[in-house]
């Protein structure tokens, strides 16, 4: 599998601050499934801001689809980060809008005329299980509810990458594999799904899931398999030689 995603040497510093992120060098393959892990301020969600163009590196290179996002003009960018939805723990729904709306929101930005929107909406409210719910506001919905509202609207556009903070931290154990079997079936689909957890049980409830763990700014790549991955004739010929 090609490169979808390649960090070399990134550094994030805030201000004047000592780097949050020291050296940070990985690929992530296209249609690869990734759970960032690390100690409260270690530094995910500034990893995460980085994947999803929400924050510009201090120094590094960061390619996305091939391209050096770092150097990319600003006018590119929306481009760009619509190829990547993001899914948050607060779930940052828009409360005077209903889950129908919040969900339509990234297609009627994007410039879908409304005739046009319905049949995607309605298929995503189904697909979470929430197709009775569409005329809800969000402070009507349970956590779990605005969680897969979220979902919803982040896969909307048929990302390439979904990056998802802490998706279950404000749901309990039930809710949590049900979030996670919707990411599993959307990475199935062919989609890099990279989510940040502390629930080491919830990681281990997907097969062929890679681990990238965070200390103090640094990734811990013992093996060298998060900078360097096989290749694809490397896996094939341990296929061929089971």
């Amino acid at each position: 599998m090609s490169a979808i995603v390649q960090f070399e040497n990134v550094g994030l510093r805030y201000g004047l601050d000592s780097e949050t992120l020291s050296d940070v060098s990985f690929s992530l393959a296209s249609g690869g499934f990734y759970f960032l892990t690390g100690a409260s301020g270690a530094g995910k969600t500034s990893l995460l801001k980085l994947l999803y163009l929400a924050q510009r590196p201090s120094r590094g290179v960061i390619r996305l689809f091939g391209e050096d996002v770092v150097t990319l003009p600003r006018k590119r960018l929306p481009g760009f980060r619509r190829r990547i939805g993001v899914v948050f723990q607060d779930f940052r729904l828009v409360p005077h809008l209903s889950a129908y709306d919040n969900i339509a929101l990234p297609l009627r930005v994007a410039g879908m005329k409304e005739d046009e929107v319905d049949a995607p909406v309605a298929e995503m409210l189904n697909w979470v299980g929430l197709g009775d719910r569409g005329d809800a506001r969000p402070a009507t919905l349970s956590g779990g509810e605005q969680q897969r509202v979220a979902i919803a609207r982040a896969v909307i556009g048929r990302p390439e990458i979904l990056v998802a903070d802490e998706p279950t931290g404000n749901v309990d154990a039930d809710m949590a594999r049900r979030l996670l079997t919707l990411f599993e079936a959307l990475n199935r689909l062919g989609t890099t799904v990279v989510v940040a957890t502390h629930d080491l049980p919830l990681m281990a409830q997907v097969s062929g899931a890679q681990m990238m763990k965070l200390d103090k700014g640094r990734l811990a790549d013992p093996t060298g398999t998060l900078r360097y991955p096989p290749r694809a004739r490397d896996d094939q010929d341990r296929g061929e030689g089971r």
